[in-house]
C-alpha cells in the first residue's frame, strides 16, 4: 500500500507542476524529450532499412552456395590484384559442375548486364538484364505474377524469350498484361512469357519490378560474354547435407573443372549469405552506436534539467517536506516520493517523445519515400526504460538533499 501511496503523491505532485508551471516544466523536459526522440527515431530508421534489406535476401535461402570472382567479404592478406586476374564463372563452368556434384540438388548460372529496352515507340534506359539457366527458379525463390519460367528446351537453344518486372511492363506498354508482347534487348527482339509479381518501391531497392530474365544461352546475342563481370554460380544443397560437406565438394570439383594444379589457390571464391547478412548487421550496429553517441549528450542536458525542475520542488515544498518527518516520515520514505517525482517527469517527457515520432513516421510513410517506418515494442520499452534511469540519474541529488532535511529547520527555512 506504501508503494502505491508513494506512486499516486509523486503522480499528483508531477502533474501538479507541469499543470502550474507548464512553460518551466516543458523547457526542462525538453532535453528528455530530444534525447528520446533522436535515439528512437535513428532506431526507428534503421531496424527499417535493415528489416526491408534482410527482406530483400529472403530469396536466398542459406543452403545456397555462390561462386563467384569475387568474395563478399574481403579478408586476410590476399592481394586485390590477384582477384581481379581470376576469370569469371562461366555457363560452360556451371554446367560442368553441375553434372559432377553429387551432393548438390541443382546449379544454376546468372550474369547481368545493363541495357536499353525499346517496345513500339517506347523506350526504357539503363534497365537490369539478367541471363540466367532454366534451373534458377529452383535454386532462387520466385514470384510470378502470370506466364511461366523458361524450360530446358528454351534455354537450350537460346530461345528469345523473357519474364519481365512490373515496372518494365508499366513502362513500355502500360499494363500488366504483356503475356505475348515482343520488346527489344540490345536490338534483339524476345517475347515476353512472364512477368514477376509486383514488389513495390524499396529504399533498398525495386527488387524484381525492374528487371528482365533472359536464358542464359542467349546471352552471346547481347552481351560481350568476354568482358561481363559479375558471373555467379549457384549450387543448392541436397536435403540434409551440410553447406561445409557441399563446399568442399564444389571446391574440388570446379578445381577440376576450370584445371587449377595442386598446390595453386583457388580461382574462384565460395560465398554464403551469412556473409552478407553478418556484414550489414554489423553496419548496422555501427550507426546504432553512432545514435547513441548523439542522443546520450540531450539525455544528459535533459537530466540536468529534470535535476535544477526537482532542486526548485525541494525548495518549493520544504515546509511540506518538514510537516511529513515530524509526524514520523523516514527519510527513505522522503527520498523514494522525490525519485518517484523525476521518474514521473521523465516518462511523460518519454510519451512525448514517442507521439511525436509516432508522427513523424505518419508523414514519412505517407510521402512514399521507399522506406516505410516501424517501431518495436522492444524499441518502446528501451525508450521507457532510459527515461526511468534518467529519472533515477536527475533526481537522486535533490531527492537526497530532501531526505536529509532536519524537520525543525525545514519548517522554519520556508
Amino acid at each position: 500500500m506504501m508503494w502505491l501511496r508513494l506512486l499516486r503523491e509523486s503522480l499528483s505532485f508531477a502533474w501538479s507542476a507541469i499543470v502550474v508551471n507548464k512553460l518551466r516544466t516543458l523547457l526542462s523536459l525538453l532535453g528528455v524529450m530530444v534525447g528520446i526522440f533522436v535515439i528512437s527515431s535513428i532506431f526507428a530508421v534503421v531496424d527499417s532499412m535493415e528489416e526491408d534489406l534482410m527482406e530483400s535476401f529472403s530469396i536466398l535461402d542459406d543452403d545456397v552456395l555462390f561462386v563467384s570472382k569475387w568474395p563478399w567479404s574481403m579478408g586476410g592478406d590476399y592481394p586485390w590484384w590477384k582477384y581481379v586476374q581470376r576469370r569469371e564463372p562461366s555457363l560452360n563452368d556451371s554446367e560442368e559442375l553441375a553434372g559432377r556434384l553429387t551432393q548438390a540438388s541443382d546449379v544454376s548460372f546468372q550474369m547481368k548486364g545493363m541495357f536499353n529496352l525499346e517496345a513500339s515507340e517506347n523506350a526504357y534506359p539503363n534497365v537490369p538484364v539478367a541471363a540466367v539457366s532454366h534451373t534458377y527458379p529452383d535454386v532462387i525463390s520466385l514470384d510470378l505474377a502470370s506466364g511461366r519460367f523458361f524450360n530446358g528446351s528454351e534455354s537450350a537453344s537460346g530461345t528469345p524469350v523473357a519474364i519481365v518486372g512490373y515496372d518494365i511492363a508499366m513502362n513500355l506498354f502500360g499494363s500488366e498484361e504483356v503475356l505475348g508482347q515482343k520488346l527489344k534487348i540490345g536490338g534483339k527482339r524476345v517475347e515476353i512469357i512472364g512477368t514477376f509479381a509486383h514488389q513495390g518501391e524499396s529504399m533498398i531497392s525495386n527488387g524484381f519490378d525492374e528487371i528482365v530474365m533472359v536464358p542464359a544461352t542467349f546471352a552471346p546475342r547481347i552481351f560481350d560474354t568476354r568482358n561481363v563481370d559479375g558471373n555467379s554460380i549457384m549450387v543448392k544443397a541436397s536435403p540434409g547435407i551440410e553447406m561445409g560437406i557441399l563446399k568442399d565438394e564444389v571446391i574440388q570439383q570446379l578445381r577440376s573443372v576450370r584445371r587449377v594444379r595442386p598446390g595453386n589457390e583457388n580461382d574462384f571464391s565460395i560465398n554464403q549469405i551469412e556473409m552478407l547478412t553478418s556484414i550489414i548487421s554489423s553496419i548496422f550496429t555501427q550507426v546504432e552506436l553512432g545514435g547513441w553517441f548523439i542522443a546520450i549528450f540531450a539525455i544528459l542536458v535533459g537530466c540536468f534539467s529534470i535535476a535544477n525542475i526537482m532542486f526548485v520542488s525541494v525548495r518549493e515544498r520544504t515546509k511540506i517536506i518538514g510537516v511529513q518527518k515530524a509526524l514520523g516520515a523516514k527519510s527513505s520514505f522522503i527520498l523514494i516520493q522525490f525519485l518517484f517525482e523525476a521518474i514521473v517527469l521523465c516518462v511523460f517527457g518519454a510519451i512525448l517523445a514517442l507521439l511525436a515520432l509516432e508522427f513523424l513516421m505518419f508523414i514519412v510513410n505517407m510521402s512514399e519515400l521507399g522506406i516505410t517506418l516501424r517501431v518495436s515494442f522492444d524499441r518502446v520499452m528501451m525508450a521507457m526504460s532510459i527515461a526511468v534511469i534518467s529519472g533515477l540519474v536527475a533526481g537522486i541529488a535533490p531527492a537526497l538533499s530532501a531526505s536529509r532535511m532536519p524537520p525543525v529547520e525545514a519548517m522554519r527555512s520556508y
